[in-house]
């Protein structure tokens, strides 16, 4: 079995704060480097391209927003917890509000999709990073994404569950933040016989091509116990957890359960392909990853 994945580039870290096993994949194995592209770029080009839709596809990404003196702050899934329930509700009511002009889904309850004819343009949107808003300024495009974000923290605002949170002190989800605009292929294709990801452009081009396209667990061993013995598999994570992922990987390929692991930090321009050998190259020391940049 030959285990890919798609790695996000680490946060800044103090300098003693190590992942081992993922070093060690990248310093025994074999490292090629590219052109430094955003994972999406990366899954496009791994999927063949294509003629795009007539759609376009966001990322929508559920959010707490407080007024803060001369700023917005803006606190995101993992400072606090929504429900299936919760998401569900509010998606139906941002649909049912905006109809064919904006359809969102919750493929997680942190994470949803979007599909829009309102934001076309916009595919430089940057996830949201930190605390502080920063939307874009100038021009049609930057006053039509004003306008949409307003129109849906009014849908959110006095919304049953928004008002249940307030009433048990959990932060209102009252606010979508949208971003990473892109049209979807027409038809994909790649080598994988499955893609596991929650990134909604990854989910969406291994539908396109026919390929199983479950939701990413929470552990490489939970990802392993789920593929078969054999095949080509990819999984695009969304962070960087070293004993859920890259530890049981390593003793997977290790144990011969996996034949070969190939890494691709699309970001950073590199890519690291290891089989049960190349870890035997003792003299590749382990490097802390910024060395890898």
């Amino acid at each position: 079995m030959h285990c890919e994945l798609v790695v996000p580039p680490p946060p800044s870290a103090p300098r003693d704060s190590r992942r081992p096993a993922l070093e060690l994949l990248l310093a025994r194995g074999r490292r090629a480097r590219s052109e430094p592209a955003s994972t999406t770029q990366w899954l496009l080009e791994a999927f063949g391209g294509g003629v795009p839709g007539d759609e376009t596809w966001l990322r929508a990404e559920p959010v707490h927003l407080r007024a803060d003196r001369d700023r917005v702050l803006q606190f995101r899934p993992g400072s606090f917890a929504i429900a299936r329930g919760e998401a569900e509700a509010l998606c139906r009511a941002i649909n049912g509000h905006f109809g064919a002009r904006l359809n969102v889904s919750p493929l997680k309850p942190e994470v949803w999709s979007a599909r829009s004819a309102i934001v076309d343009g916009l595919d430089s949107l940057r996830p949201p990073s930190g605390e502080a808003m920063e939307l874009p300024h100038g021009g049609k495009a930057a006053t039509a994404w004003h306008a949409l974000l307003n129109e849906i923290q009014m849908v959110l605002h006095a919304h049953p569950v928004n008002a249940a949170r307030e009433a048990r002190g959990e932060p209102a989800v009252n606010g979508v933040w949208l971003w990473g605009a892109a049209r979807l292929p027409r038809a994909a294709s790649g080598p994988w016989q499955s893609v596991t990801a929650d990134d909604p452009v990854a989910l969406g081009l291994a539908r396109l091509a026919g390929m199983r396209h479950p939701l990413l667990p929470a552990s490489a061993d939970e990802w392993l116990n789920r593929l078969p013995t054999d095949g080509r598999h990819l999984a695009v994570l969304d962070s960087i957890l070293d004993d859920a992922w890259f530890a049981p990987l390593l003793a997977a390929l290790r144990e011969g359960r996996v034949g070969m692991i190939t890494l691709h930090l699309p970001e950073w321009g590199l890519a690291a392909e290891a089989v049960r050998g190349d870890l035997r190259r003792f003299w590749r020391r382990r490097r802390p990853l910024d060395a890898h940049r």
